[in-house]
């Protein structure tokens, strides 16, 4: 494995990745180091102890779909060809042929990600993040649900929604509203992206409480659980 790393700006000086909490980017950083010649991290969870991050930053990369996760528990990093295109005659090919057998290579966008003809059945594609209670499908991905040390998933709500205004106001329209925070995840990871979001350097983002309060996540426009799949890149 090559001991330098390159991260290109392309990937991180976007609006999506900037706008993660400090924590997340840094775990990015680090699984960037950690990764083998072809992008395959083995061991995220012990780089998560090694960096200080929680469970919830590891859901924002995947919710992000900066990485994707395995059944193994390693994962890979999306954009790594972009990052770092090694010289074959350098490249140390990954050990993890399996998992690299489920991913296809965008040749436009030389992002990886999933086979769909190839997909796992919905129990085998899980993350193995510590403290499970169950799981909440994203996409062709599933993400381990708050735990009850987590107040209900607000805190991860709040790490992913880019306006950071009114958080008091946000936490009691949550606590009220009680929104299932494996559509909120995918609503706000779809959102981001939009157009209505983007423009204006994101004067139209709803404040949080007004998002909650009207219950966004049931948009139609946003609808997830059947139509998700078109937004995957």
């Amino acid at each position: 494995m090559a001991q330098r790393r390159m991260m290109s700006d392309k990937v991180i000086k976007t609006d999506s990745f900037m706008e993660m909490p400090h924590s997340t980017k840094t775990l990015y950083f680090y699984l960037m180091m950690e990764a083998d010649d072809d992008g395959f991290v083995s061991n995220p969870k012990t780089i998560m102890r090694m960096v200080n991050a929680v469970d919830d930053d590891y859901k924002i990369l995947i919710g992000k779909r900066f990485v994707v996760p395995f059944e193994s528990g390693i994962c890979v990093i999306k954009h790594w060809l972009i990052h770092n295109l090694i010289r074959a005659d350098r490249k140390v090919d990954t050990q993890w042929s399996e998992e690299k057998k489920q991913l296809v290579v965008d040749p436009d966008t030389q992002k990886y990600s999933l086979n769909k003809g190839l997909q796992p059945s919905d129990n085998q594609v899980t993350t193995k993040c510590p403290h499970r209670l169950g799981k909440v499908r994203l996409g062709k991905v599933r993400l381990e649900q708050p735990t009850p040390s987590d107040d209900g998933g607000f805190d991860t709500f709040w790490k992913l929604y880019p306006k950071k205004v009114g958080k008091g106001a946000a936490e009691r329209s949550w606590e009220k509203m009680n929104p299932p925070i494996e559509v909120v995840i995918k609503q706000i990871a779809v959102a981001v992206d939009s157009p209505q979001w983007k423009k204006e350097k994101g004067q139209f983002i709803p404040n949080p409480a007004t998002w909650i309060n009207q219950k966004r996540w049931e948009d139609e426009q946003m609808e997830v659980t059947s139509k998700y799949s078109k937004y995957d890149n």
